[in-house]
């Protein structure tokens, strides 16, 4: 191929779903024109973003908390610093050989299983990444957090050591957190199960509260209340038909929590104004439980909306609010 080719290839014929084309060619010019594939593929790892992330955040929970504990370095922002000063030449070469030798030692025992986790769970082609995201609401199965919170995998349930597949069937999201706590043997699916409890007549069951929703997230979703006390006044509703709050399980209050959370996050993101909240459920008659299917209330709070708000959810019985 000449110069000129290779130009119009670039710019014109090159069709692209990632960025792996331009950066291979990149890499090649940047090496002279040849490297091997060790080579190229320490050039992609320094150009991908989300690891440089998850290795920052790695480096930051593990090796820097501990060292810092042992005194051993010192951290100042985003700068850290061994705590050793003025070093010779021979004592920096002779602390880089112990070093050496203390990683060759547990390579030795622990050999590829350092990495594991990476290894045996295989590239998820963006594609089914996407649909599992998609499917899991963007959020982590297991604790709720979103991309906000930390980074998001897409991890096997089945793992490929034990014969899983690399399709949406036996794809959950995981935070990074979740997932590196799980071990590789672990086929727990942390998905939601399918929700087809519902009670004929109640109107936050079935596909037309769903078809509602203002969020969802794993087996609870959100709805904008008909009548509300303040603009922004939402509810958080588990997808299984139970009568109040104290039957939703320990997964669904977990669930409704985090969507609690996002709720209001998105509310406060939106809304200057809006400087406190009310959360809570009513549950049964004599509580004030008019729609027996479990759900809790997300109510804004402005200043002036009261012109006494002391005691907040106390003021449920009148007088007494205040004490």
């Amino acid at each position: 191929m000449t110069y000129e080719a290779l130009v119009d290839f670039i710019q014109h014929r090159m069709s692209m779903s990632h960025i792996y084309q331009p950066l291979l060619i990149r890499c090649l010019l940047e090496a002279g024109g040849a490297a091997t594939i060790r080579q190229l593929a320490q050039a992609f790892v320094a150009e991908d973003e989300s690891q440089l992330q998850y290795y920052e955040q790695r480096i930051k929970e593990m090796p820097v908390r501990v060292l810092s504990r042992h005194g051993v370095i010192a951290r100042e922002g985003k700068l850290i610093t061994l705590s050793v000063p003025h070093l010779s030449f021979v004592q920096r070469a002779r602390l880089r050989v112990l070093c050496e030798q203390r990683l060759q030692e547990y390579l030795q025992r622990r050999g590829l299983a350092v990495w594991d986790y990476r290894l045996l769970a295989g590239p998820v082609p963006d594609s089914l990444r996407y649909l599992a995201l998609k499917a899991g609401g963007g959020r982590c199965a297991l604790c709720g957090a979103t991309k906000r919170d930390r980074l998001l995998d897409v991890d096997h349930i089945i793992p490929r050591s034990r014969g899983g597949r690399t399709e949406l069937a036996n794809l959950q999201v995981l935070c990074v957190k979740c997932n590196r706590s799980k071990g590789n043997r672990d086929a727990t699916d942390f998905r939601p199960p399918m929700v087809d409890d519902v009670e004929k007549g109640c109107p936050f069951c079935g596909p037309s509260a769903l078809g509602r929703a203002v969020a969802q997230h794993n087996s609870v979703f959100a709805l904008t209340d008909s009548h509300p006390v303040s603009p922004g006044h939402h509810l958080v509703i588990p997808k299984r038909h139970c009568p109040d709050y104290f039957a939703m399980t320990v997964r669904e209050r977990g669930d409704a929590d985090g969507l609690v959370r996002y709720l209001r996050n998105r509310l406060v993101e939106g809304d200057g104004s809006i400087v406190g909240f009310n959360v809570g459920a009513n549950s049964g008659v004599a509580a004030g439980q008019t729609v027996m299917h479990a759900h809790i209330h997300l109510i804004p709070r402005r200043e002036g909306d009261h012109p006494d708000p002391r005691g907040g959810v106390r003021a449920v019985i009148p007088g007494r609010a205040s004490y």
